[in-house]
């Protein structure tokens, strides 16, 4: 049997499919038995799943991030299907690991592309010269162009990150037609970097999965980092390295320990931008949190 995609399930049809476990938790039951409780996912969404019989002898056979073939049967439970597992074994040779991710509808090369473009709109030299440096490092750009934002929220696919990046960068440069006393060039820097951690938070597995720097730091610590060092090496002035990074460092909110009203007027249209984008995302996508 083929593959099925996850988000045309029907309810008491069969089901074989390779696919990612995206959770895995051995509960018991109310007569005391032990069961999994699992999500299950592939390029084209996720589904809730369980395994009744013989569920810690299968719990042995896969963790969280692998891809395995199940077979079982489809029920519907709360008005949404999931899948009861009758069977299931390791699958990591029948499909590449990144098949099993969902994908942008755009193309993140051709959105690359603008990211590029609006960056040469930047006057301020060195600014200019701290997004050379941020997209000329081919393995940043690389994952820039690839990672999502998010694990199950807004721009939880690949090209996510960049497509937030571009979506971001639209909205402000209106914004600074309209308050045209905004710095336009820090506001449309901060735009393009504004998540950039993001590239170094996340690894493509069968699901996307944070990095041990992602885990510990966060996207804002890390993209903090990133871009301090593209600063200081394309030699941007202490102030305006200041400028741009304080507009980052707000662009989820107050960072701890300050108040809203110590946002700069870039760094508050920034978070508004980021807020606004992000969450009509979300909803276009369905209910989920927006991180």
């Amino acid at each position: 049997m083929n593959p099925s995609p996850l988000r045309s399930l029907e309810a008491g049809a069969p089901f074989e499919a390779v696919v990612a476990v995206r959770r895995k938790e051995r509960r018991l039951s109310r007569q005391g038995k032990p069961f999994l409780a699992l999500t299950l996912a592939d390029a084209s969404g996720s589904v809730p799943a369980v395994v009744f019989d013989e569920a810690d002898y299968f719990a042995t056979r896969f963790e969280v991030g692998d891809r395995v073939r199940v077979t079982g049967r489809v029920t519907e439970r709360d008005g949404r299907a999931s899948v009861v597992v009758t069977h299931l074994r390791p699958a990591a040779d029948e499909v590449a690991a990144e098949d099993l991710l969902p994908r942008s509808h755009r193309d993140p090369d051709e959105l690359w592309g603008f990211v590029l473009h609006l960056a040469d709109e930047v006057g301020d030299p060195g600014l200019r010269a701290t997004l050379e440096a941020l997209t000329g490092d081919a393995a940043l750009a690389r994952d820039w162009r690839t990672m999502p934002c998010t694990r199950s929220g807004h721009h939880a696919y690949i090209g996510g990150l960049v497509e937030h990046t571009v979506g971001v960068a639209s909205v402000v440069q209106a914004l600074a037609v309209w308050h045209p006393r905004l710095d336009a060039d820090l506001l449309l820097a901060a735009a393009l970097v504004h998540d950039v951690g993001h590239a170094r938070a996340f690894r493509l597995g069968a699901t996307f999965e944070l990095t041990d720097e992602g885990r510990l730091l966060g996207h804002l610590a890390i993209g903090h980092e990133i871009v301090a060092d593209a600063a200081r090496r394309a030699g941007l002035p202490a102030l305006r390295r200041a400028e741009l990074l304080h507009a980052i460092d707000w662009h989820h909110g107050p960072p701890p320990g300050q108040a809203p009203g110590a946002a700069g007027p870039e760094a508050l249209a920034l978070w508004r931008a980021n807020a606004l984008e992000a969450g009509v995302k979300a909803r276009l996508e369905g209910p989920g949190p927006v991180d």
